[in-house]
């Protein structure tokens, strides 16, 4: 089978671009990082959400472990200048923990 066979399961870029089998084991976090379309890119530190929809529909889900949400009922075209300073203002307030209690 070749490496265009090979899309699914533990994978890790070789010299020549195409996925190679790993074992999962071998696998660490930064691989895993490494390999997404935002490698090298900062994880978003908020995410606003408009429409009052509460889900993230598989949008950056990895990046996102310690992003903080801010879920507005406001349509995407009446979301203003104002509404984005009063998101940043929200987001100033809150007292992030990364994952500790």
């Amino acid at each position: 089978m070749g490496p265009a066979g090979r899309s699914c399961g533990p994978f890790a870029r070789s010299p020549s671009g195409w996925p190679e089998a790993r074992s999962i084991s071998a696998i660490e976090e930064a691989d895993l990082a490494a390999a997404l379309d935002t490698a090298g890119a900062p994880d978003p530190d908020l995410l606003i959400r408009t429409s009052g929809e509460y889900r993230l529909s598989n949008f950056l889900l990895w990046q996102m472990a310690y992003t903080e949400l801010l879920v507005l009922p406001k349509l995407w075209p009446d979301f203003a200048a104002r509404d984005l300073f009063l998101a940043i203002a929200d987001f100033q307030r809150r007292s992030r923990r990364f994952g500790g209690l």
